[in-house]
């Protein structure tokens, strides 16, 4: 297979404005924010345009996900961190933005006997009484694919999008050199 599609369907992005903040104040400059400090240290503010949440913690940090493309990602810490410059104009104008994570899927067109793809490759756990899929962790790119039997896949710890594509790739190329595809 030399090309296959996936689709992004989450992004985790991270943020440090490089300085501590008072949620309190925060709050207030925010539309759709919930803060209860004794279920969870941070702020959560959902975004309806990149439709996405972001977690504010006092430290500065962010943290982004839903977002189903890098720009998004970027664009919902931006507008956050706008709307906290509100209440807190010492919020350094550039901060530097981190994709942590990108889950994305992708379909190899094909079913997969699992228990003969857990025998025959290496790097895998299939325990089917605890979980339908098979986990297969690659090294290059380092990323887990998650293998089920109807041939769906889900790939998660990328931090690229062309890296989740070439963990999927790969993946297929190997199943393919051990007819198992």
């Amino acid at each position: 297979m030399t090309d296959v599609d996936i689709k992004i369907e989450n992004i985790v992005a991270s943020a440090s404005i490089g300085k501590d903040i008072e949620l309190s104040e925060v709050k207030e400059a925010l539309p759709d924010v919930t803060f209860n400090r004794e279920q969870f240290p941070g702020l959560v503010f959902k975004l309806k345009d990149p439709k996405t949440a972001a977690l504010i913690f006092s430290s500065g940090k962010l943290v982004c996900t839903g977002a189903k493309s890098i720009d998004d990602s970027k664009l919902a810490i931006k507008k956050t961190v706008d709307l906290m410059r509100t209440v807190d104009t010492d919020i350094p104008e550039e901060f530097e933005i981190k994709i942590q994570n990108i889950v994305a899927s992708a379909n190899l067109e094909s079913t997969l006997n699992l228990e003969a793809v857990a025998l025959e490759l290496e790097d895998t756990e299939y325990e089917p009484e605890q979980f339908p899929g098979l986990v297969y962790r690659l090294s290059d790119p380092k990323v887990v694919l998650l293998l089920f039997g109807s041939g769906k896949v889900v790939c998660t710890g990328a931090k690229t999008k062309s890296d989740a594509k070439l963990g999927v790739e790969r993946a297929y190329d190997r199943l393919s050199e051990l007819d198992l595809i």
